[in-house]
């Protein structure tokens, strides 16, 4: 499963300003509302219920919140890096500053599963999270997201 089949281009964000965890999550959720057509409410609590179990914040300024929604019929994923990094109560106590959203159909299981290994193994690369950092726009991260050299780096 590459990156590719979860992100589409419109769904990638450079320089989202938010001040808090909590703001990222709204901002996410409204964004992700307008790509699949759920509602931003239902989108904001399944994440927010998700992240009381745990924070998603994986370490190396990199959280990868997710949930599942009963009308959701596919994948989907979106990315953003933060303009400042905020307090995400990381496992390494990082401010995280590269958020990867994924939502997955409630029946999803298994593919739910390997999606989110597959975006933690790309984002755990500290040659793919430069690049990342680096890149100038969103078009930019998503073509540095999608391309087969990150894909292979991450394998």
């Amino acid at each position: 499963m590459d990156l590719g089949d979860l992100l589409k281009s419109n769904a990638v964000f450079a320089g989202l300003r938010v001040k808090s965890k909590k703001q990222a999550i709204q901002e996410l959720a409204a964004k992700a509302s307008e790509i699949t057509g759920l509602s931003e409410r239902e989108i904001f609590d399944t994440l927010l219920q998700r992240e009381r179990l745990g924070s998603t914040g994986v370490g190396h300024g990199v959280a990868i919140p997710h949930g599942k929604l009963t009308r959701l019929d596919r994948l989907v994923g979106l990315f953003a890096r933060l303009e400042q990094p905020v307090d995400f109560d990381a496992l390494d106590d990082e401010p995280v500053d590269l958020v990867f959203l994924l939502l997955a159909p409630e029946g999803a299981g298994a593919d739910h599963l390997k999606a989110l290994a597959r975006i933690a193994r790309q984002l755990r690369d500290p040659s793919v999270t430069a690049g990342i950092r680096a890149a100038g726009d969103a078009q930019d991260i998503y073509q540095f997201l999608t391309s087969p050299l990150a894909s292979s780096n991450a394998a």
